[in-house]
């Protein structure tokens, strides 16, 4: 296992803001391939990465404020957020327990009128079949909301970076769409705090393996939020329908999407010149923050992803964030190869604030 300096010793420090709510959703399968299998989205990918947070030094580990529904209401609809939030209750009504999943979606060709049963509430809800929803979804969800919330909210008081240690994840969820093991969008809501407390202009920069089609639709028609994200090509890749570059926003919005669809087994090089023009696209946007999705399942052992990159080369990807020199918000989305989970993280943070000092 690759090791890194403990940021303390490199005069670094970073505040993560974490909860262990995040435990409440705790599935025991997932729908893959076809096949009903293990869950990969579980309570340890957040453990390990606060011990290895812990253990690196990085900085102080504190618990999320509760922001209430104002910030994640500027985000997502009513009517989704009410039945997040009461789908629970409605399952345990109709003799549901266990995981629930969705049976039918209102694609093209049916009618899109809200349903009263549960199992059409599911789908009309959802874009996948592989996001399971437990009893303890909601309280995760919330929580993860409130940490990325947190965080942001450092920035706002003049920090040069946080991280929120968000799980679930949440760059696949729409402003009425779960999926992707995704059910708020918590970099989208620390973006819309960020907006709504003085930042002019916010950037989101998604480096996850995975599209952030979520992110994407509910910024694509504004300009005061450019969102960037490097991806394996959907046509090989979940979530398939969305992520191509020739995406670049509607509307006020045109211009301020950028997407960077790579091919499978794709290596750090091909990688860092990707991310590169990203950055570049950034920094001629100057925004006032920069919220990144950070998704570790670009690494080359992640059980679910196809690219090709190292334990060795997350520091590098930290070190060209700081070269932005803007303050830089953290998010924790994907990353499944849970015992190097920790180090790839703590690779790219101590790589950010090492750059960030000058070392």
């Amino acid at each position: 296992m690759v090791r890194f300096p403990r940021a303390t010793d490199l005069g670094a420090s970073m505040l993560t803001v974490y909860s262990a709510d995040h435990s409440a959703h705790h599935p025991r399968f997932e729908m893959s391939d076809g096949t009903l299998m293990a869950a990969v989205e579980i309570p340890r990918r957040a453990e390990i990465v606060r011990e290895a947070v812990a253990a690196a030094g990085l900085g102080p580990i504190v618990a999320p404020e509760p922001f209430g529904t104002a910030p994640v209401a500027r985000v997502h609809a009513a009517d989704y957020l009410d039945f997040l939030a009461n789908v629970w209750e409605r399952c345990e009504a109709a003799g549901r327990s266990g995981e629930m999943f969705p049976l039918a979606w209102p694609v093209p060709g049916l009618r899109r009128i809200r349903p009263n049963d549960i199992d059409g509430l599911l789908g009309y809800y959802s874009f996948d079949a592989g996001t399971p929803l437990t009893s303890g979804t909601w309280t995760a969800a919330r929580t993860s909301a409130d940490i990325a919330v947190t965080a942001a909210d450092r920035l706002v008081a003049g920090a040069r970076s946080a991280f929120a240690l968000c799980r679930p994840p949440g760059h696949h969820a729409g402003r009425d769409l779960y999926g992707g093991y995704c059910f708020l969008n918590n970099a989208a809501i620390a973006a819309e705090h960020l907006r709504a407390n003085g930042a002019e202009r916010v950037a989101i920069l998604d480096i996850d393996y995975h599209h952030c089609n979520g992110t994407q639709v509910i910024f694509e028609a504004r300009a005061d939020v450019f969102v960037a994200s490097l991806h394996a090509d959907p046509r090989d890749e979940y979530p398939y329908f969305s992520g191509h570059a020739d995406e670049v926003g509607v509307g006020d919005g045109e211009g301020y999407t950028a997407n960077y669809p790579l091919p499978l087994g794709t290596r750090v090089e091909a990688w860092m010149a990707a991310l590169d023009h990203a950055l570049s696209r950034i920094a001629a946007y100057a925004p006032d923050s920069l919220v990144v999705s950070l998704g570790l399942d670009t690494f080359e052992r992640d059980p679910i992803s196809k690219f090709r990159l190292k334990s060795a080369d997350y520091p590098a990807i930290g070190a060209r964030l700081a070269g932005l020199g803007r303050p830089c918000l953290f998010v924790m989305e994907g990353g499944y190869a849970i015992e190097e989970l920790g180090t790839n993280t703590v690779g790219v943070l101590t790589g950010f604030c090492s750059a960030e000092r000058g070392s």
